[in-house]
């Protein structure tokens, strides 16, 4: 802004595992919705690298991370983020049609227990309804990578463990990596790995034996 410089990320650097689910800790102005932003090619760091796999998407073209977002990457919003004038099942094959390998539709809202619901525009569910029709239009685009930021922010804690439990099924269903960004340090339970951040840096990464099941997670 004009003279000043925000830094919002400072001396990150981590490594994240195929096929894991992590857990991103940290209050508002911490890096981490700067940190998914970067993993998910939305943003590019103004120095370092980024790798996904043996690709260094900071020296990637825009084209290169168009595709790179569309085939690679989903995302879960805290705010759904669904287009009010198409049903469940048009707004996950709106996503799914980006793509060249994509999941089935009805099997993708299945999975997320919307088999009943898939003709029903976003204004006619609840909020925990909505935010299964966004992980599953997420999942359907089959994505290596799926990044949620405050998936469960805007919901009861009973609707969230059902969120929480969805998306780790998806990791293990699928194979999907699962980052979730979020200020509840409850979450982190669930999680193979915890990653604490505090004023643009990661604080600590502690590894867990033990990972609760999403249902004994309480907040």
């Amino acid at each position: 802004m004009g003279e000043v410089t925000v830094e919002a990320l400072k001396e990150t650097s981590l490594d994240i595992f195929e096929g894991e689910l992590l857990v991103i800790l940290g209050p508002s102005g911490s890096g981490k919705s700067t940190l998914l932003n970067i993993m998910g090619g939305m943003d590019l760091p103004s120095s370092g690298d980024v790798f996904f796999g043996e690709e260094n998407l900071s020296k990637a073209s825009e084209s290169r991370l168009t595709h790179y977002r569309r085939s690679a990457v989903g995302f879960v919003f805290q705010f759904y983020n669904l287009i009010p004038d198409l049903t469940a099942r048009e707004n996950v094959e709106l996503a799914a049609n980006l793509v060249d390998n994509p999941l089935p539709t009805t099997e993708v809202l299945q999975e997320v227990g919307m088999e009943s619901r898939m003709d029903h525009f976003p204004a006619q569910l609840s909020g925990g309804e909505q935010q299964r029709v966004s992980i599953a239009r997420a999942v359907g685009k089959n994505p290596r990578l799926l990044l949620c930021d405050e998936p469960t922010g805007s919901l009861d804690s009973q609707t969230g463990r059902l969120i929480l439990a969805m998306l780790l099924h998806v990791s293990k269903e699928h194979g999907s990596t699962v980052v979730i960004v979020t200020h509840n340090a409850a979450i982190g339970a669930m999680a193979q790995r915890v990653l604490r951040m505090s004023s643009g840096r990661i604080i600590e990464i502690i590894e867990n034996e033990t990972p609760l099941p999403p249902e004994r997670v309480e907040w």
